[in-house]
């Protein structure tokens, strides 16, 4: 039986990665192609060990490394390169065209959507205003883009055999964009790495790549306006906004190590988060930890917070909304054992049992 795992771009480790890496850890001698291959060394190892990765033309095309979204209107027909005729199954994880591979019918395609493309679906018209894009000729040649980004993601829907999706959120868009039903299995959340930590201090935090989506800008503002105490780990576009608006409560660390992460998430009294999350493993590995969740009542983050026994919920997208989340939150008492028993569901080994089983039932031959 030969496998292929199909995975959109290489270029960091983040949530999509650790579902890479399970995936290659249920199926060693898997081959993998990708768009890109960027990973720094670091990441490599932890991801892939030293396993090879199949990469499209777009990795030897100009400024690739950097600059490689920039050749979006190519990312279809890169993807539809691969030759993948010699393999018996084939497993994308895809949060933009890895689903889009080109197979056929003595094939089984299983892809695991952590989200239809974002900006071209959800998110497109936050994209266009967070990027300045709504008006000249490079908004219009990009809508133009995704326009046809948009026809050939869902004319690709029927390549997928199955869909599997990271959470009933994201299941509810597979069904409206595609009208394809699907089956939910949360992504893995190295439970043990996370490890409970009762002591806690007077600090909250927050961890994510610093985009617009995430809107770590807003936490920071609400922050600001307080006195209490906030580190934000991460780096991103945003970087040198989001050190221009905070204030000397605040504390910026930028990118850093796994250990780092882990010691300031065990120690914060809480982990704040604005975004809407498809899942959102950064904040249930916070709880792993014993520290509850501040977060935006809507996406994925519904389906692991439960308001009172391990967070606290806020309901708009509002620095007032934030700083009267934080008030509850500081009103009541949360005990970190509860907290850290509350996200043992989304442990790495129930994740990898629930995609053997689902890939085993759906393939007899594996």
């Amino acid at each position: 039986m030969k496998i292929a795992i199909i995975h959109d771009w290489l270029t960091t480790n983040a949530g999509s990665e650790k579902v890479l890496k399970e995936f290659l850890d249920i199926y060693p001698k898997a081959d993998i192609f990708s768009l890109v291959d960027f990973l720094n060394d670091s990441d490599r190892e932890s991801i892939l060990g030293d396993r090879k990765v199949h990469t499209s033309f777009i990795q030897n095309l100009p400024f690739a490394k950097t600059k490689f979204r920039n050749y979006i209107a190519l990312f279809p027909l890169a993807i539809e390169q691969f030759n993948l005729s010699k393999y018996d199954l084939i497993l994308s994880s895809s949060h933009a065209v890895a689903k889009g591979v080109l197979t056929y019918s003595e094939q089984t395609h299983i892809s695991y959507i952590h989200t239809p493309i974002r900006y071209a679906w959800d998110l497109y018209f936050r994209y266009l205003e967070e990027n300045n894009l709504q008006k000249g000729l490079k908004a219009t040649i990009l809508k133009y883009i995704l326009h046809k980004i948009r026809i050939w993601d869902y004319s690709t829907a029927n390549r997928v055999d199955y869909y599997i999706t990271n959470s009933n959120y994201i299941a509810k868009r597979v069904s409206k964009i595609y009208n394809k039903n699907s089956t939910t299995i949360y992504p893995p959340v190295d439970i043990e790495k996370f490890i409970l930590n009762e002591e806690k201090e007077d600090f909250y935090i927050t961890v994510s790549r610093l985009v617009p989506y995430k809107k770590i800008d807003l936490i920071v503002e609400a922050l600001s306006q307080t006195n209490k105490k906030l580190v934000v780990i991460g780096d991103g576009t945003q970087m040198e906004y989001i050190q221009s608006i905070a204030t000397s409560n605040i504390e910026i660390l930028g990118y850093q190590d796994d250990s780092v992460v882990l010691d300031y998430m065990g120690r914060a009294k809480a982990f704040i988060f604005a975004g809407i999350e498809d899942f959102g493993i950064t904040p249930v590995e916070a709880m792993a930890c014993g520290t509850p969740v501040i977060a935006l009542n809507q996406g994925g983050l519904k389906e692991s917070i439960q308001d009172g026994v391990n967070g606290i919920f806020f309901q708009e997208q509002s620095t007032k909304s934030i700083i009267e989340a934080i008030n509850r939150f500081e009103q009541k008492l949360f005990k970190p054992s509860i907290v850290s028993k509350s996200v043992l569901r989304f442990s790495r080994e129930r994740f990898r049992d629930e995609v053997k089983e689902f890939i085993k039932d759906k393939n007899e031959n594996i």
